[in-house]
């Protein structure tokens, strides 16, 4: 897969999650959201910098102990300089979290037709998205709030979306976020109850026709490598892996 289309959706999955929280530190963008998205609070080696790499360490352990947060580095191909991973390793710091990258090089455009089973579908504004997706995982109130204020907050648009049940109670959500001709899906969940029926398929498909008819053309998202069940679902969509991405943290961390 192209690099430059590859490193173009690395800076739209960026915008997509930037939360209000955040500073920039010799080459490296602190991410400091009390929310429950790793991406959101974690440091992200942009640039090489001026600093040596210990100092820079100390410095932004420092910026996380004031922000009440754990400190973890998120490791890309993009990363600089580019043996930052083998230095942490070599430190001792643990690898969390492989996470794929997955593209869909062109959308699926379906007609739209009526929910079936009698489901609805509803637009939720950035508070309202937040509390479904909260209710769905039985995050904490704060992880709620902060998710919330992180949407509402984006640089980038948002719509969120969910499936819901004649009685109002969403079955399924998820939202996207799209920047040119790039659309990113997120927060995809269904109600553990209702796994297995094709909900998220139907919801993703439609999140997808609807960018694609706005313009968009490329599709990306991010997916645990061992959720094989949501990676078989973005396949069968048009999804192909394009890179991969993991976090590292101090031992003291462990």
């Amino acid at each position: 897969m192209d690099d430059t289309l590859l490193s173009r959706i690395e800076d739209a999955g960026l915008n997509a999650s930037a939360p209000p929280q955040q500073r920039w530190m010799d080459g490296w963008l602190l991410r400091l959201s009390p929310g429950k998205a790793r991406r959101a609070r974690c440091v992200n080696a942009l640039a090489a910098g001026r600093l040596p790499l210990l100092h820079k360490l100390q410095l932004a352990a420092e910026v996380f102990a004031q922000a009440q947060l754990p400190m973890v580095v998120r490791i890309t191909c993009f990363t600089q300089p580019p043996d930052l991973d083998t230095t942490l390793a070599d430190m001792g710091w643990q690898r969390l979290d492989e996470t794929r990258v997955m593209v869909a090089p062109r959308l699926p455009i379906r007609p739209s037709a009526p929910e079936s089973a009698g489901l609805r579908w509803r637009l939720l504004p950035p508070a309202e998205f937040a509390a479904a997706v909260g209710a769905l995982r039985r995050s904490p109130l704060p992880q709620v709030a902060a998710h919330a204020q992180r949407l509402a907050s984006s640089p980038v648009p948002y719509e969120g979306y969910a499936l819901c049940d004649p009685d109002g109670q969403v079955l399924a959500c998820g939202q996207l976020a799209m920047e040119h001709e790039l659309v990113g899906l997120y927060d995809v969940f269904t109600h553990p109850d209702l796994r297995g029926r094709g909900l998220a398929h139907q919801l993703c498909e439609r999140l997808l026709t609807l960018a694609a008819l706005a313009g968009a053309r490329v599709g990306y998202l991010q997916v645990e490598s061992e959720n094989t069940t949501a990676r078989s679902i973005y396949k069968r969509l048009g999804f192909v892996d394009g890179y991969s991405y993991h976090y590292r943290q101090p031992p003291a961390a462990g």
